[in-house]
């Protein structure tokens, strides 16, 4: 089939409870129930004053993130910007970031590219990476 379409809040499994990360949000990775093959795409919710439990950054993959609903913080590096419903965020694949959301929530969606042959093997994960900002 030439086209897909599928609801990320309906049609996609929330992956954060498998990672210990449900109190935190929903992590709705689409990639694979779309079908695709040269970039990736996750729906990204916090709930009201959570902040992503770690940091992570790319071997390869750039990210662009859209901010679609709330408003929040995001820590790139050592600066943290406020960002707020249709901010869009470009990141670099060696850039470490993550999101804190502010009183209302923070959702967003993540695109990335190039498709990476595993995906763990082109991510790193730094647990606790924005602790005590």
């Amino acid at each position: 089939m030439d086209f897909v379409i599928r609801n990320l809040r309906e049609d996609v499994e929330d992956a954060a409870p498998k990672f210990g990360m449900d109190e935190t949000g929903e992590a709705r990775f689409a990639s694979g129930d779309l079908g695709l093959d040269e970039s990736g795409v996750s729906l990204q919710r916090l709930r009201p004053d959570a902040t992503q439990p770690f940091g992570h950054r790319h071997a390869r993959q750039e990210e662009l993130y859209v901010v679609v609903a709330g408003a929040g913080r995001v820590k790139l590096d050592d600066e943290i910007r406020d960002v707020r419903a249709w901010d869009a965020i470009r990141v670099a694949p060696s850039v470490v970031r993550a999101f804190s959301a502010g009183p209302h929530g923070l959702e967003f969606v993540a695109f990335g590219a190039p498709a990476v042959e595993s995906a763990a093997a082109d991510v790193e994960m730094l647990p606790g990476w924005w602790d005590g900002a």
